[in-house]
C-alpha cells in the first residue's frame, strides 16, 4: 500500500494484485484478512474477493487472471504490484506451467479413491523419483504426480521442464521477500487469530458451512475453518479452537518463511526487520520514475 502511494506521489499510477491463495476468495474476507475498502485507502486493489469458494482457484487459474491484469495495467502505463505470500501462484506466474494433458476422469477417480499409503506405494513403483522426493503423508501431491503418470504415461517432472507461459522474461521485476524474526513474526500470529473471532470469523464460518460445499475444496481447507468449524459443532471449546487456529497460523508462517528463503531466486533482495525502509527497498524501481 505505501508502495503505491509513494509511486502515486511521483506521478505513476499503481495497483495492488492479490497473491494470496486465500485472499482469492470472496467467502473468507475475515479469515484470510482480505483488506478492507478504509484499509485499502483509494488504491485499486483486484483479485482479491474475485473467486466463488465454491469453485477452485489453481494456481494456473490465478496466473492466467494476473497475467491478464498485468499486461492490461501496463498498456495503460500503470505500475502492477502483486503482494501476497503464496509461492506457488508467484512462481506459476512467472515461470509458467507444465503442458500437462487433462487427467483422464477415470483414471482420477481412481488414484483419489486410494488410500495415500497405497497411492505412496503405487508411485514408488511407477514414477520412483517422485516418490522418493515426496513426504509419504503428501496426499495431494502424491495423488497429483501418480495421476499424471498413469493418464499421460510420463513422469511429472517431464513435463515440469516444459514449462509454458511465464512472465518472467517479459516484464521487469523489483522483488523484496520480508523475512521478519520469527519471535515477531509468530506473536502477530497469534493477536491475528484470536482478533478474527472478535471480528466475526465464526460467523464467516458458518456461512460457508451453511453452503455444505465440497470438503476438499480450497476454501473449506483454508486455515481457521476447520478449526472454528469444529468449535461451532460442540467439539472442542473457543479457547481450543484459538489454540488450534493460532498453532496452524504459526505452522503456515514457518513453511511461507522456508520456501521464501530457500525457493526464490538468491538475487531477490531479502529483509529481515519488521520496521523496514520502503525507499531502500523498492530504490531501483524508485530511480527509474
Amino acid at each position: 500500500m505505501q508502495l503505491a502511494q509513494l509511486l502515486e506521489q511521483r506521478g505513476r499510477r499503481a495497483v495492488v494484485i492479490n497473491a494470496d491463495s486465500a485472499q482469492v476468495y470472496r467467502d473468507l474476507r475475515i479469515l484470510s484478512a482480505r483488506p478492507a475498502v478504509e484499509e485499502m485507502a483509494g488504491i485499486e486493489h483486484r483479485l482479491f474477493g474475485a473467486w466463488n469458494g465454491a469453485i477452485a482457484c489453481s494456481a494456473a487459474d490465478w496466473a492466467e487472471a494476473a497475467r491478464h491484469e498485468i499486461a492490461a495495467l501496463h498498456r495503460e502505463g500503470t505500475v502492477p504490484i502483486l503482494a501476497g505470500g503464496t509461492g506457488l501462484y508467484l512462481r506459476t506466474l512467472l515461470d509458467g506451467i507444465a503442458p500437462v494433458p487433462p487427467i483422464a476422469p477415470a483414471i482420477r477417480a481412481e488414484v483419489r479413491a486410494m488410500a495415500t499409503a497405497d497411492a505412496h506405494a503405487a508411485l514408488a513403483s511407477e514414477d520412483p523419483a517422485r516418490a522418493a522426493a515426496l513426504a509419504p503423508a503428501d496426499s495431494t501431491r502424491i495423488a497429483r504426480a501418480l495421476e499424471v503418470v498413469r493418464s499421460t504415461g510420463r513422469p511429472l517432472a517431464e513435463w515440469q521442464g516444459e514449462r509454458t507461459g511465464g512472465i518472467d522474461m517479459q516484464v521487469a521485476l523489483h522483488p523484496a521477500i520480508l523475512l521478519p524474526p520469527r519471535d515477531w513474526l509468530y506473536e502477530r500470529c497469534d493477536r491475528r487469530f484470536a482478533l478474527m473471532l472478535e471480528q466475526g470469523a465464526a460467523e464467516e464460518v458458518e456461512a460457508l458451512l451453511a453452503r455444505k460445499l465440497d470438503p476438499a475444496l480450497p476454501v473449506m481447507r483454508a486455515i481457521g475453518v476447520r478449526e472454528i468449524a469444529g468449535w461451532i459443532r460442540g467439539e472442542w471449546s473457543r479457547e481450543e479452537a484459538i489454540a488450534r487456529g493460532s498453532q496452524a497460523t504459526r505452522n503456515y508462517a514457518k513453511r511461507q518463511y522456508t520456501w521464501f528463503r530457500g525457493q526464490s531466486p538468491e538475487h531477490w533482495p531479502r529483509n529481515g526487520s519488521p520496521n523496514y525502509d520502503l525507499y531502500a527497498l523498492f530504490e531501483t524501481l524508485l530511480r527509474q520514475l
